[in-house]
């Protein structure tokens, strides 16, 4: 396994990890949970990603006892909480990112986890019911009372987190370390041209999520729509059509030609794909079969076959590289 600085702070995870998102709690068992993260532990990931809004808790509450049946030494991974979307019923204080509900969410992800501390900590999204201020403040008075040891944001704007760190920097508060965005051969502005200016000033670290499109970037939706996947999840509908359509489908078509050409199977070439781009911390995996996981944890042994001449030739399939200014 290689491992990556996080932006510029000093923690090295893995470049692959595993994520809890519509999986734990929800599509598989707590047995065929604990079998992946097993598998990714002994392949050498560091990094399990979860939220507080992961099947309302639940995602949770299988990950925590998992952890605490395997008995890994604490220093051997990273674990991680969100906040935004809340976990209890919406009422007003149960969501957002006011400092009421950073800290009691925090407080109970920590339980449900059976951990000390969080690792990583997301602002799940922007928040603009509260002001910037008043989150940036909070987050760095939970690393300061160890609660969390490092925080972030998740599908923020690159002005948004200019400006966190605006604020971290005036009153010498601890800015964030990492973002999550989508990233996929789909999805490339953010990572490919919105945060360039970012990486450079203050060493962003990314963790992004969806590598596969939502399984669009594998062969189980090009024939016929399949029985038991994510996108067929009661309560998805608006991620099957954002996720699945026509022209989505052909350039899957072609790209896996173009993968069997490699002697790679489109998961591991996609995945592999994500890799290339060096302002990547970390792949987060997701995976509902021991034997996905399997394949897509083979993904950066790919990365040798990913020259340059196969990156244009996928490239030519996509045709949505983000356009650079002239600068």
């Amino acid at each position: 396994m290689e491992y990556r600085r996080l932006g510029n702070s000093g923690l090295q995870v893995s470049a692959l990890s595993l994520g809890s998102w519509l999986t734990f709690g929800k599509q598989i068992g707590d047995d065929v949970a604990e079998r992946l993260m097993a598998i990714a532990y002994d392949n050498g990931v560091n990094f399990f990603d979860n939220a507080e809004i992961y099947a309302r808790g639940k995602s949770e509450i299988v990950m925590g006892n998992i952890l605490k049946k395997m008995n890994w030494p604490r220093s051997s991974y990273i674990v991680s909480s969100k906040a935004f979307f809340g976990y209890e019923s919406g009422l007003p204080n149960q969501t957002g990112l006011s400092r009421k509900h950073l800290v009691e969410g925090c407080e109970a992800a920590l339980r449900r986890l059976q951990v000390d501390y969080l690792d990583l900590y997301f602002c799940h999204r922007p928040d603009k019911n509260t002001p910037i201020e008043e989150t940036v403040w909070t987050m760095n008075q939970l690393i300061q009372q160890g609660k969390v040891l490092y925080w972030g944001t998740s599908e923020w704007s690159a002005q948004e987190i200019m400006e966190a760190h605006m604020i971290a920097r005036e009153y010498r508060l601890i800015g964030p370390v990492m973002e999550q965005p989508e990233y996929n051969m789909f999805n490339r502005r953010k990572m490919e041209k919105e945060f360039l200016q970012i990486f450079k000033t203050v060493g962003l670290g990314t963790t992004i999520w969806s590598p596969l499109a939502s399984g669009v970037l594998t062969d189980k939706y090009l024939g016929q729509f399949p029985e038991g996947t994510r996108l067929g999840i009661e309560g998805m509908n608006w991620l099957k059509e954002k996720s699945v359509t026509v022209e989505r489908l052909e350039k899957a078509r072609r790209l896996n030609k173009l993968a069997h050409e490699m002697g790679l199977s489109l998961p591991v070439m996609s995945i592999a794909w994500c890799l290339k781009n060096p302002n990547v911390s970390t792949v987060i995996l997701g995976a509902s079969k021991p034997e996905q996981l399997e394949e897509t944890l083979k993904s950066h042994e790919a990365l040798p076959r990913l020259t340059q001449k196969v990156m244009d030739r996928i490239d030519q399939v996509l045709k949505n590289k983000p356009v650079l200014p002239d600068y």
